[in-house]
């Protein structure tokens, strides 16, 4: 049994590499989720899996994917997180649920990560509740992974809708835990932070955007990244930078409308090759071309938002993830938790909030 004093997890001998999955949370129910363990598998056939639901349900999809059973371990859970339920209601009457199973697996060290493709809003507040905020950090933050022209092919952005309100100390923690993101999970050893605003001028933006520009500029060097200075809109997908900083309410705009860009972009694209018999031919001619495009702005390649600044690490897929998103997020998972990821944000955090301390 896991307790209730929120202290960091203490992983099991047997925990490494296990992921802990709420299979019952999403659109398309468990059967896509238990196709996208099957497909991640493919790609990782380390991977072990507890997954969480109903057992009778989850039993039947995984045995009907040869070899999966090898990699799951079922934990029955009887309720289900629905996408209306109210994150307070699920405070008060969740316990058999699903979602708080996964994450409790991840609170009680048999698991690394967590993923769900279940209520944000209650995912979040789970995960609050069952992990705890590390120490020193006041709001935590989902990150996702931006396709960019850098060599890495992606950037860093956060928040991406945990919380819309974001201080000044806020903004800092949020660029201290983007740039350990990027350096344990992209691999970059000095990561160029910026901080999203309307002009890349320093007099431009609100006063608490002015006040951590220059507070994350002090702290840049003793805790090993570049800081840019402010990036713009269009910076979202460039090699300007590697972690845009910003508050949830603007990172959640930005990424839903990015999102329904690239489904705009290429439903456009098939709808014109598709027009004339000739741009048909043309459709056939550059079809190599057209699956690289679509693969590179597709959503689902890069499914997966992870909460940051938690006593525990938290993938939250998209809800309308098919097994496609559903093993992306999976793979994100499994990459962190390889990197021991959990445990070099702590220690990151830990520094950086004594170093604040010295700088206030």
């Amino acid at each position: 049994m896991s307790d209730d004093t929120g202290a960091a997890p203490i992983a099991h001998p047997d925990a490494a590499g296990v992921l802990s999955i709420d299979a019952m949370g999403g659109d398309h129910g468990p059967d896509a989720i238990v196709a996208g363990l099957a497909l991640a598998v493919k790609t990782n056939p380390a991977m072990r899996f507890i997954v969480h639901g109903d057992e009778a349900v989850l039993s039947a999809a995984i045995a009907r994917r040869p070899g999966l059973a090898d990699h799951c371990t079922v934990r029955h859970a009887p309720d289900v997180v629905a996408m209306t339920d109210k994150p307070s209601q699920v405070m008060r009457t969740g316990k058999n649920t699903s979602m708080w199973s996964a994450v409790d697996a991840v609170h009680s060290g048999e698991a690394t990560v967590c993923v769900s493709c279940g209520n944000t809003g209650a995912l979040m507040g789970v995960s609050m509740v069952r992990l705890r905020k590390l120490p020193g950090i006041n709001r935590p933050a989902i990150a996702i992974l931006w396709p960019s022209r850098n060599p890495s092919g992606f950037n860093v952005m956060l928040d991406v809708g945990a919380d819309i309100r974001a201080d000044p100390d806020d903004l800092i923690q949020y660029a201290l835990m983007g740039m350990s993101y990027a350096r344990n999970g992209l691999g970059i050893d000095r990561p160029r932070v910026g901080l999203l605003n309307v002009g890349t001028e320093e007099n431009k933006g609100r006063s608490e955007l002015r006040e951590a520009h220059d507070r994350i500029e002090m702290l840049a060097a003793d805790n090993g990244f570049e800081f840019v200075g402010f990036v713009e809109g269009g910076d979202i997908p460039g090699d300007r930078v590697d972690v845009i900083v910003t508050d949830g309410f603007t990172g959640n705009v930005a990424l839903k409308t990015g999102e329904g860009t690239a489904l705009f972009v290429r439903d456009m694209l098939g709808e014109a090759f598709r027009a004339t018999p000739l741009s048909k031919m043309a459709a056939l001619l550059a079809m190599s071309s057209l699956k690289r495009l679509s693969k590179r702005i597709d959503p689902r390649r890069v499914n997966g938002g992870v909460f940051l600044g938690l006593n525990g690490t938290v993938v939250k897929s998209h809800g309308s993830a098919d097994e496609t998103g559903v093993a992306a997020a999976v793979g994100l998972a499994w990459n962190l938790s390889k990197s021991g990821f959990s445990d070099r944000l702590r220690a990151r955090v830990a520094a950086a909030t004594a170093t604040l301390g010295d700088t206030e």
